[in-house]
């Protein structure tokens, strides 16, 4: 047998009104900033993201401390909770801008308009994507690091390397229809062989120093690789 519910008379009822106009008017926890809205708050952010990457090349992911990236900003430990919540996330995008910068040349050549050929293309963004990774090494390496543990920037990366390596099968699709690339091969497929090349010959070399070579060098014989694989003509023989 159930008991009876409480009967809504007009006092309990005037109570729970009263009740919910208090919780209305209680003040609400604070929501995290959604980021610096003015121009001192924009440079201020902009010095813990610089200094942060400073951090990580000197001291490594897993030794990097957050007042440390705060003290070579200038800020004090808790400014840089106003802006990050942690090191994971700072990190997270300093590689982000990493990933930017590693990949615009490519972009930028494959969908230039220029008179330049197909063989004088891949040497140029080979070249601009070495000279990049060369310069920045250091973090190169501990993005490739800390994407084998952090899922975010795993995610970060695949979608970079996604995006770039449907650029280059509809390239290589183009090049299919002109009759100028061998119709047998598959474009998605070819496309990810290719950029996985660049980026182990890259990681060996300039991370691992595995290989030893010249800029030019590495240029001059990853751009045949590309050049044969398609079936193109030798780009010494365009020239």
């Amino acid at each position: 047998m159930s008991l009876p519910g409480p009967r809504n008379t007009p006092i309990r009822l005037e109570r729970e009104r009263g009740a919910a106009r208090a919780a209305a008017a209680a003040p609400q926890p604070a929501e995290k900033s959604a980021g610096p809205r003015s121009s001192k708050g924009i440079r201020t952010r902009e010095r813990l993201l610089e200094a942060a990457k400073e951090i990580f090349e000197e001291h490594g992911f897993l030794n990097a401390r957050i007042s440390d990236i705060a003290e070579r900003a200038g800020q004090s430990h808790g400014s840089f909770y106003y802006y990050f919540e942690s090191k994971e996330e700072v990190f997270r995008e300093v590689a982000a801008a990493i990933d930017d910068r590693l990949f615009a040349p490519l972009e930028d050549v494959i969908k230039a308009r220029s008179s330049l050929t197909v063989q004088q293309r891949i040497r140029e963004s080979m070249r601009r994507h070495f000279e990049f990774y060369q310069k920045e090494a250091r973090m190169m390496g501990l993005v490739e690091h800390v994407a084998r543990f952090d899922p975010e920037v795993n995610a970060l990366r695949l979608a970079r390397h996604q995006r770039i390596n449907d650029q280059v099968a509809e390239t290589i699709r183009r090049l299919q229809r002109r009759k100028l690339a061998d119709p047998k091969l598959d474009p998605a497929l070819t496309a990810t062989a290719l950029a996985a090349l660049t980026e182990r010959f890259a990681e060996m070399w300039l991370v691992h120093g595995a290989v030893h070579c010249n800029l030019d060098d590495a240029v001059q014989h990853c751009s045949r690789i590309f050049v044969n694989a398609l079936r193109l003509e030798d780009p010494e023989q365009e020239s």
